[in-house]
């Protein structure tokens, strides 16, 4: 068996305020659009997808380095951005609100963390190289 795609799939109450941020605010291509009798789907493209599995300490000291507290539930979705800082202030102007600015990390990224449409919580992370 092999797996071809990871597909993280959100039910939104607010389609289309969540669609609007997703979609156009954060950039995520739109792949297809289907509907049902009374409904609607959207999947969009996320560039790579990886699964992380963490155990619950090392998401505390994730929520630590990010946060300063435990704010995370048991899912988080992130997203790697060329700017950090610039995507942050994007996503707050079409409604996310800011849990935490960006940080520089251990691992040597600039994080910051959002609570967005559809009860998501995002990390935006830019990795700073060397």
């Amino acid at each position: 068996m092999t797996v071809r795609e990871l597909r993280l799939v959100v039910t939104a109450e607010d389609y289309e305020q969540a669609l609007a941020f997703y979609r156009d605010t954060l950039g995520l291509p739109q792949r297809a659009a289907f509907a049902s009798e009374g409904g609607r789907v959207t999947i969009l493209e996320a560039g790579r997808a990886t699964l992380e599995i963490t155990d619950p300490p090392h998401a505390a000291f994730i929520d630590e380095v990010e946060v300063g507290r435990r704010v995370a539930g048991h899912i988080r979705v992130a997203f790697e951005v060329d700017d950090s800082t610039e995507a942050t202030a994007r996503l707050a102007g079409a409604g996310a609100t800011v849990v935490a600015e960006p940080t520089r990390t251990p691992w040597n990224s600039l994080n910051s963390r959002l609570e967005g449409p559809a009860g998501l919580q995002l990390t935006l992370f830019e990795e700073l190289g060397d």
